[in-house]
């Protein structure tokens, strides 16, 4: 399909018109981008270039999906320094979606920070826009959600808050190296681990502060996804009393994975749950580094929801055989493998329930998960409960007693983990 024939039609614009200024009306200056993207008299992406007094970096680039080209994508940089990404996509020469980011260039380092995105119909009218606002030291401090038009903000929310006060409370220790966490929820602000003074013990080693709230930027800053928060909520659903220590694990810089096991070791937690991983086995050396130093903390990991073998398509850290891992994965209430889950005879060591599993989502509500992640806080809870009863009890002891619940699937043609599957990681049957 020619690039052209993704533009959408509109009704024609006058040429002569001047586009606003970005530092004064950034909501009018996108309107007029997507306005003039959607005017063939332009002459599409190419043409934006003189409308904006922009350079066209790399040209215009088709977007594939296998051998068909469904919308294109293309580059500008302003005489500011400043950005923007344009792409289109749509099926069968018809538009469906328009999207512009505006990347703004900062003063000192030459990073650029995502400032707004706009998303228009097939019709090149805007639907959505979501911007952020940053603080006086360019840390991203709120996402400001506009609708039809931009004309008005819909909502907003917070992208980096302060920690609510609050006391530290008596309970196992368990980590969390995920996303981060919405503390700003009392449920969860009532549960953190704390220093005498009240003050979280938690840390965010991605933005290094000591707010590690719910945000994975890693696909869209301007979408980030939330998923910490749901699944710690599986933990204080099924071990009430945890004491909770949230880590945002640093995906900018992997080697600081490292100093995440060594904080969450000085601050108490005799076990870790890992909702994550990877497939870059490199990203893992420091970490594997500082958990073969400490036996004494048990780290329950997820194999992952790619719908493989990680036996012969490794997942990592999952696929590192410690003493002190316990990998988990979904299974249905039936015992079955659920759709989607890693499966490993050799490096899974077992499967929980963790299909439709009730959660609290990052807004408040309840919600439904489904996948390792949700396997991975089960079987930490299973391990809190223990350690609430056993408060001496270390990683051997705590593995030792769960593997002991584990039995067969009862399905036939399911030998696909190491030592089977507990029916209710949430009953007290130990």
């Amino acid at each position: 399909m020619a690039l052209a024939a993704c533009l959408a039609a509109a009704p024609a614009l006058a040429l002569d018109s001047e586009a606003p200024n970005p530092e004064k009306d950034l909501n009018a200056y996108l309107r007029y981008v997507i306005e003039q993207l959607c005017v063939p008299e332009v002459g599409g992406p190419v043409g934006l270039t003189r409308r904006l007094d922009a350079i066209l970096v790399d040209g215009v680039r088709p977007i594939q999906i296998g051998d068909n080209t469904v919308g294109w994508r293309a580059n500008y940089r302003l005489r500011s320094g400043d950005e923007i990404r344009a792409r289109q996509q749509g099926l069968d020469e018809k538009v469906q979606t328009l999207t512009v980011d505006y990347y703004k260039h900062a003063a000192e380092g030459g990073e650029m920070l995502p400032l707004m995105t706009v998303v228009a119909n097939s019709e090149c009218k805007v639907a959505n826009g979501r911007r952020i606002r940053y603080d006086r030291q360019d840390q991203q401090e709120r996402l400001l959600i506009y609708g039809p038009g931009l004309e008005q903000m819909a909502h907003s929310e917070p992208l980096n808050p302060p920690v609510p006060p609050g006391r530290d409370v008596w309970g196992p220790t368990v980590a969390l190296f995920d996303a981060g966490i919405n503390y700003t929820l009392p449920a969860f602000a009532a549960r953190l681990a704390r220093a005498p003074n009240g003050q979280s013990l938690g840390y965010d080693f991605w933005d290094m502060d000591s707010r590690p709230f719910d945000s994975n930027p890693s696909r869209s800053p301007f979408y980030p996804l939330r998923h910490g928060t749901q699944v710690a909520s599986v933990l204080l659903k099924e071990a009430p009393q945890a004491r909770l220590l949230p880590y945002r694990y640093p995906r900018p810089d992997m080697s600081r994975m490292e100093s995440m096991v060594q904080a969450a070791d000085y601050n108490r937690a005799v076990v870790v749950m890992m909702p994550m991983g990877s497939n870059r086995r490199e990203d893992w050396t420091g970490f594997l580094q500082a958990v073969s130093q400490r036996p004494h903390m048990l780290f329950v990991i997820s194999a992952g929801n790619d719908g493989r073998d990680i036996d012969a398509q490794p997942v990592y850290p999952a696929f590192h055989d410690l003493e002190n891992f316990l990998v988990a994965t979904s299974s249905t209430s039936f015992g079955r493998l659920a759709p989607g889950s890693n499966w490993g005879k050799n490096t899974v060591d077992i499967m929980v329930p963790a299909e439709n599993v009730e959660v609290t989502t990052f807004y408040g509500d309840t919600g439904r998960g489904s996948g390792s992640s949700f396997a991975v806080a089960r079987v930490a809870a299973l391990a809190a409960r223990l350690l609430r009863d056993h408060p001496r009890w270390k990683a051997p002891e705590l593995k030792a007693a769960i593997l002991a619940r584990a039995r067969p699937t009862p399905s036939e043609g399911q030998n696909v983990v190491k030592h089977g599957w507990i029916p209710d990681p949430a009953a007290d049957e130990y």
